[in-house]
């Protein structure tokens, strides 16, 4: 007997089953997220940001609305969650847009390109600038809502079994890079490969790998890359200030209520000042215990950077007839620029002399 047969057979029985029938889910306002992620489960920085975000939208929501987190190979894979959140597969991804710019190349400035913005410089960009607004242009293309929900800070110029001496010691470098900043060593002579984070640890002590960048401090000790390599830049040119995505599929994202939509947006900004603060409150301690590891820390001298320099510009000019791209390059150099004019006077200056004074 279908419900609606049941409900005729009597008021009153109609009423007692309407009291006792649970109504969907959804309907009471109820709704799971299910979230594909590129890292695994304890990752440092990365999964802890995945975390923050689920915890916040639980609690501001006071349970409506949750996301069920699944880490790489519980539904999909690390590098599979673009296709399965885009494809409705899944409803949203935390994940580092980058990794999609096969998909499109402007996807790199909603993670960080070469020699682009500090993690300020890009929140100032992306809620101040119109990147906010480009991204969701961007992710129609895709059917996806954007999202950004932390930042690593400024990423380690990398680990590697010998010295970089100079440019040319790149040439024939396995080395792990993604992004548009892999693109740029790649150009260097490089062989460059995008390794999911899980995997990176045995490719460098088996040998597929010659290097690797990872995050930072914190992160990098956690997944024990000082137990495989001994040398350590402190500063890349790649990634200064690398955001997080958690972007949702785009019908998913035009069901949700009002209400729902606020509590994503504003859990994913304050996740990403939550992550931020905890990643740049522990890179220093961190990296204080991998040089008692044994750990050798070095900067790559200026002649490296020009070269690097040099061949970003190649990678980034190489992109320009794709109008899209066009567009937001030019939207965030903007924004960088009015960010860096003032930083540079007020808290770089600062710095240098609070240096200098006290010391540090």
């Amino acid at each position: 007997m279908d419900r609606r047969s049941f409900l005729k057979t009597s008021a009153l029985g109609g009423a007692a089953a309407a009291t006792t029938l649970a109504a969907p889910a959804y309907a009471t306002g109820k709704r799971t997220l299910t979230m594909v992620q590129s890292w695994p489960r304890g990752f440092a920085v990365l999964d802890d940001a995945a975390t923050y975000l689920q915890t916040m939208v639980g609690e501001m929501s006071d349970g409506q609305l949750t996301i069920d987190k699944k880490a790489p190979g519980e539904l999909v894979g690390a590098l599979e969650v673009f296709d399965a959140v885009s494809s409705g597969q899944a409803d949203m991804y935390h994940s580092a847009d980058y990794y999609f710019i096969g998909q499109h190349p402007g996807y790199a400035y909603f993670t960080a390109v070469p020699f682009g913005g500090t993690a300020q410089e890009v929140s100032n960009w992306y809620y101040h600038g119109g990147g906010e607004q480009l991204h969701d242009k961007l992710g129609e293309i895709f059917n996806l809502k954007g999202l950004l929900a932390g930042n690593s800070g400024s990423q380690s110029g990398g680990w590697f079994r010998k010295e970089i001496n100079s440019a040319a010691d790149f040439n024939g470098l396995k080395f792990r890079m993604p992004g548009l900043g892999g693109k740029v060593l790649g150009k260097l002579g490089a062989s460059v490969q995008n390794i999911p984070g899980g995997e990176l640890y045995q490719a460098l002590s088996s040998g597929a790998l010659d290097g690797l960048e990872w995050v930072g401090p914190m992160a990098d000790e956690r997944a024990g890359f000082q137990e495989v390599a001994k040398i350590y830049y402190t500063a890349g040119f790649h990634e200064p200030g690398s955001a997080l995505a958690a972007n949702m599929n785009l019908d998913v994202w035009n069901e949700l209520s009002d209400q729902h939509k606020a509590i994503m947006r504003y859990a994913s900004m304050a996740t990403t000042q939550l992550q931020l603060s905890e990643t740049l409150a522990n890179n220093g301690a961190a990296l204080a215990r991998l040089q008692a590891q044994g750990v050798k820390t070095l900067q790559f001298s200026d002649d490296v950077w020009d070269a690097f320099g040099a061949a970003s510009a190649e990678v980034m000019d190489e992109n320009m007839g794709d109008e899209l791209f066009a567009e937001i390059r030019a939207s965030f150099e903007a924004s960088l620029a009015t960010s860096a004019s003032w930083i540079n006077k007020s808290d770089g200056y600062y710095v240098q002399q609070r240096i200098r004074v006290l010391g540090g």
